[in-house]
Formats: C-alpha cells, structure tokens, sequence
C-alpha cells in the first residue's frame, strides 16, 4: 500500500496536463530563492544526556559544542547539526502527539546503504530506549527504504535509504 502522500503525488502528476520540468540546479535555486540550504535544527528533549547519547553512540556523531546553563549540546555528523535543549520540566513536559499537534513530525535522515540499515535496526532493537515504530521496509512500492524510531526523549527519527542507494549498492 502507498503511502498518502506518495498517492496524493501520483494522483496529481496522473491529473496534470502539465509537462514535467527538471528540478532546478542548485545555482538556480540560489539565484531564486532568498534561502537555500538547512542550517540546523533544534530539539527540545527531556533526557538531554540520554539523547546526546544517542546521537553519539549510537548514530556516531559527534558533539560540536552546547550552552551548560541553557542547557543544551550540539551535535552533527559533518552534514546535519542538531541542537538538543534540555526541557525545564522534564516530568510534566507534554509529549508531542503527530496526529494532533503542530510542531516537526520527524525528522528523516539518509542512510548509506541497505547494509547500515540493518544494523542500525539491530542496535535500536538492543536499546532499551528506543522504541522501533517500523523496521526496514519499502517506501511505498520501493525500493527505496525506511524505519522509523523514537530515540530516548521521544524524538520520531526516520532513517531512508534512497533507491539510487539500495538499486548501486552504494
């Protein structure tokens, strides 16, 4: 089964008279757009040790500095950067609902084959703080890949394998 919004996609681009255009190249986009690029993003989490952990240990990235009276830490794997704020009230901070609330659903991260999948899963399943939502699994009709988790603060995180990666073996 499709997912809705790869359904909603195919249904317009089946509706369309419209030709398909080729996305713009990056300079493009830059000269049209007054933004370009993720810079960062910004978690608040109630087990900040738990997932900077996490981030660290489990995913191999790296801490890149933090604010000790914020509290806060920054971590990045060379391509992303993440900022973790601890919350004030860690026992009574409401939890983030995705059918329900505003706010960031996930956030989906590229994986490098279909090899590190695997064992990524495999460490997750090992993790008595992280909740595994689904293992490795096609995206709609595949081939590309993903899963989804919550890291120890609750954190939805999706890890993709794009086609491109699982088609080359890359």
């Amino acid at each position: 089964m499709k997912a809705p919004y790869l359904l909603f996609v195919a249904g317009l681009a089946a509706c369309s008279p419209v030709q398909e255009e080729t996305a713009p190249t990056e300079t493009e986009t830059q000269e049209e757009a007054a933004t370009f690029g993720l810079n960062h993003i910004g978690f608040a989490v109630t087990k900040l040790d738990d997932s900077v952990a996490f981030f660290v240990d489990t995913l191999g990235w790296k801490t890149a500095g933090g604010e000790p009276g914020y509290p806060s830490v920054f971590v990045t794997n060379g391509d992303m950067f993440v900022t973790l704020w601890q919350v004030t009230d860690p026992t009574n901070a409401v939890a983030f609902d995705r059918k329900n609330n505003v706010g960031l659903h996930h956030m989906a991260i590229t994986v490098r084959d279909l090899a590190a999948l695997d064992a990524l899963h495999e460490q997750f399943l090992a993790k008595d703080n992280v909740v595994v939502e689904f293992a490795p699994e096609f995206m709609g009709d595949g081939p590309t890949t993903h899963m989804m988790i919550r890291e120890p603060s609750g954190l939805r995180l999706e890890f993709i394998v794009p086609a491109d990666r699982v088609e080359s073996g890359s």
